[in-house]
């Protein structure tokens, strides 16, 4: 394990899309309804699949390492299809529409249990398949409060994307690393909310471990698991698996006790619960290998 001070990819690759385009794109999914509106998918993925070689490129290698063969073009674009019905049943989800899912659940005894102690929680979730699906559990089946945390650029741009959506929402994004992110995030938990961050990437490259990943050495972020590990709650993996059509498998998984975070080897802590998370990110790749949406070389 060696910390990698690399850039990654994604940090300082140039957004494609626009505040206005969003607020566009949204109106025009809600006009035509979901099942039009996906007709429009094909057409999309074979515009960027022609006009973004960089991220194809990326595609397949991670393909190639958990499929264990060489990817065929229809694979790619089934990544490409992936990423975007996930990205166009968020504006339904975020629009509160999430009666139109078949969204199973497994292990929603692990955060019921959480939910009722009342000390809140944090959920560590990836790049992968849907978080929004995640949150919209939590509102419909007893307004649980999710607020999500993340690297304050970004914090901005999902505000924004919110605003044009749903409004109400925008308040649910806390950035990280302003100077009262800690505070607003501690008062959040101490009210019962979980906090959810996905906690397989950063935007500066610092702070870096390798663990073993599909086949390789990849680098994952430790200051998701140092903020857990300073606020003592319980940490949860959710990840929310697209399975197509119209259903979505929600999964929760401990990784953490609250009473482990007060370990008095903080450092074996952190790698404990980094083995494990990575573990079961590893796990769920394989189970569902085009959910995953780091378009970039992750093992670099």
């Amino acid at each position: 394990m060696t910390e990698n001070s690399h850039v990654q990819e994604w940090a300082v690759r140039a957004e494609r899309g626009s505040l206005p385009l969003i607020k566009l794109g949204t109106r025009i999914a809600l006009w035509l309804g979901r099942p039009r509106a996906r007709l429009f998918l094909y057409l999309v993925c074979l515009y960027f699949l022609a006009s973004s070689p960089a991220a194809v490129r990326s595609s397949r290698q991670y393909l190639a390492r958990v499929l264990g063969r060489r990817p065929r073009l229809n694979d790619v674009f089934g990544h490409y299809l992936t990423f975007a019905s996930c990205l166009l049943d968020r504006v339904f989800l975020l629009n509160e529409q999430s009666e139109q899912f078949d969204i199973r659940i497994h292990g929603e005894e692990i955060v019921r249990e959480i939910e009722q102690r009342g000390n809140g929680c944090m959920l560590f979730g990836a790049h992968f398949g849907s978080f929004e699906v995640t949150r919209a559990v939590g509102r419909c089946r007893s307004n649980l409060p999710i607020s999500l945390l993340m690297y304050e650029e970004n914090a901005r741009k999902v505000r924004a994307a919110l605003a044009a959506i749903n409004p109400r929402l925008e308040t649910e994004v806390i950035g990280l690393r302003r100077l009262d992110s800690l505070i607003t995030v501690a008062e959040r938990l101490s009210h019962g909310h979980f906090v959810g961050l996905l906690a397989d990437r950063n935007v500066d490259g610092k702070d870096l471990v390798r663990y073993p990943f599909l086949g390789a050495s990849a680098a994952f972020p430790q200051g998701p698991f140092r903020v857990a590990m300073l606020l003592q709650r319980p940490v949860v993996m959710m990840i929310g698996l697209y399975r197509g059509g119209r259903t979505y498998e929600v999964f929760f998984e401990t990784l953490a006790e609250p009473v482990e975070s007060r370990a008095e080897d903080n450092e074996g802590w952190i790698d404990g619960t980094m083995r494990r998370y990575v573990s079961r990110l590893e796990h769920y790749c394989r189970a569902a290998p085009l959910n995953w949406f780091n378009f970039y070389d992750f093992w670099a």
